[in-house]
């Protein structure tokens, strides 16, 4: 079949438009108070520029630099989706004023699934405990764009979801949504303690030594609370691979 045509020069620009226009269709019905987006900490990289060098902590002042270079020499860099929601989300809060904009930049989701099959974000956080060569590359993607991996629950990400829509008050802006900012290590040394009987080859294990701090509580602030903790969204994570057959007894 013949490529489809299209308007747009490159997803990015797609991208744009669509956050556009339903942020304008939103102005002009009259009857929108409130739009929620859901964005990803892929487009919050603490990286000064496209260096090495990091912040000292992540929060929601953190754009990833949209000249990042590949990071962990890899060829599974997500390039076109980081860029993508880097100015689908930056065009988006523009409109903040005409209409209120909560953007939530979800971190790895973890916790359990009703799929069949394990969702991405889940064959990655379980990468170590599954031996998965190519997901892990994908955990330690995210380690090296944001410094270390930003963690949430399903459950905690729904439920911030529905906090942000049912708030009386005005509320606008960007708000990242992580329970727990841990090295690719500190997930290894977590399933190894929580289920001794998987083994995680050393290959699986890379600790960077970063000690960047998680400087986002907005959602906190306004009194969100976080019901998962790291030990909980790894053991759910575990036990929903197990359910799936990603890790069999052979583990």
């Amino acid at each position: 079949m013949p490529p489809l045509e299209t308007q747009f020069k490159d997803t990015s620009e797609a991208a744009v438009a669509g956050v556009k226009s339903i942020a304008e269709s939103c102005i002009r019905s009259g009857t929108v108070r409130r739009l929620i987006y859901t964005a990803t900490v892929m487009a919050a990289s603490p990286r000064k520029d496209d260096t090495e060098c990091f912040a000292e902590a992540m929060d929601e002042s953190c754009w990833t630099p949209l000249n990042l270079s590949a990071p962990y020499h890899s060829e599974q860099f997500p390039e076109d989706y980081v860029k993508s929601k880097t100015q689908s989300e930056r065009e988006l809060l523009r409109y903040n004023g005409a209409i209120e904009i909560v953007s939530i930049a979800l971190g790895l989701v973890g916790g359990s699934t009703i799929r069949p099959s394990l969702p991405v974000s889940l064959r990655a956080l379980t990468a170590q405990a599954t031996n998965d060569r190519a997901q892990y590359r994908m955990l330690r993607i995210l380690e090296e764009v944001n410094g270390k991996v930003p963690v949430v629950h399903i459950e905690d990400a729904c439920e911030a979801h529905i906090f942000c829509i049912t708030q009386q008050h005005s509320i606008s802006g960007r708000f990242l949504c992580a329970s727990d900012y841990v090295k690719t290590a500190d997930i290894a040394r977590h399933i190894r303690e929580s289920f001794p009987e998987i083994q995680i080859p050393e290959e699986f294990i890379e600790d960077t030594g970063r000690e960047i701090a998680w400087g986002s509580s907005k959602l906190e602030e306004m009194g969100f609370k976080y019901k998962y903790d790291l030990k909980m969204i790894i053991e759910d994570s575990i036990n929903c691979a197990r359910m799936s057959g990603d890790i069999t007894s052979q583990y």
